[in-house]
């Protein structure tokens, strides 16, 4: 039988866990989360994903690993190679066992070691380079094993610094080729300089997390202004609401593994 065509997107998702009222959370105050809505709203989110043409792998909650929805975290995926990450913060590393189990199908898996950290959200791929985002959750040896495997396949990566933000994405995310999506309050833009720079509007500061889905855009439904500045651009833009999930700091591309499928896996 042929491979999947590498034109093909594979998105793995989990399912919420029951405990997600029980995240880990660093910037914002701890408030009541309704795990049934959030995983209704999740159930929408996937369904987008396969409506935009991926292929979803589905995993099963893990009803003691609140934030294990958050798949994004776990694993870097690069077209050679997935690199298991080791997350920040200690509860969420028993995360990426099954994650590992389930790149394995897609990739060779390989994994950074301790006192490595690294959270999959401050890692931005834009085509050509890997930009990492220090933050309290990655450290300056994750930058370091992540750069060394990076570079072993022909790529470029360069650190970020970042403001009162969980994680780069949370400050910036690729919404079309050489295109980027920034919250200057969290990020100076002239770190991406020679990218176009697509600002947030000033009311929606925490309007730059968007997945980029082929030429398609999944994004919170709250963010109408900055929504428009995108469609301005021709960008198509999807709305999904995620406001449950973002009680627990999480955001459209935290709930999903976003790759290329490999010939012959």
């Amino acid at each position: 039988m042929p491979g999947p065509s590498a034109d093909v997107l594979v998105a793995i998702t989990r399912e919420v866990s029951p405990a997600l009222a029980a995240c880990e959370l660093t910037h914002q105050p701890r408030v009541a989360i309704d795990a049934a809505r959030a995983t209704t709203q999740h159930r929408a989110y996937v369904d987008l994903l396969a409506r935009l043409g991926c292929r979803v792998i589905e995993l099963k909650a893990e009803p003691d690993l609140p934030d294990s929805v958050f798949v994004e975290d776990t694993a870097v995926v690069l077209d050679e190679v997935a690199v298991i990450t080791r997350p920040g913060a200690a509860s969420r590393r028993p995360e990426c066992r099954s994650i590992a189990s389930a790149l394995s199908d897609h990739r060779p898996v390989v994994a950074l070691t301790e006192p490595a950290t690294l959270d999959g959200g401050d890692v931005l791929f834009d085509g050509s380079v890997l930009w990492v985002g220090l933050s309290g959750r990655t450290n300056g040896e994750g930058l370091a094993q992540l750069s060394e495997i990076a570079k072993r396949h022909g790529l470029d990566t360069r650190a970020v610094a970042l403001r009162d933000c969980l994680h780069l994405k949370s400050a910036v995310t690729l919404v079309a080729p050489d295109t980027l999506l920034l919250a200057p309050r969290w990020v100076d833009a002239d770190v991406f300089a020679g990218r176009d720079i697509v600002r947030v509007d000033s009311a929606e500061p925490g309007a730059a997390n968007a997945l980029r889905v082929g030429t398609d855009i999944v994004y919170p439904a709250c963010f109408p202004r900055t929504r428009e500045r995108l469609e301005a651009r021709g960008i198509a833009v999807h709305d999904v609401d995620v406001s449950e999930l973002q009680k627990a700091e999480g955001a459209v591309t935290c709930c999903s593994l976003v790759f290329r499928a490999a010939a012959g896996m």
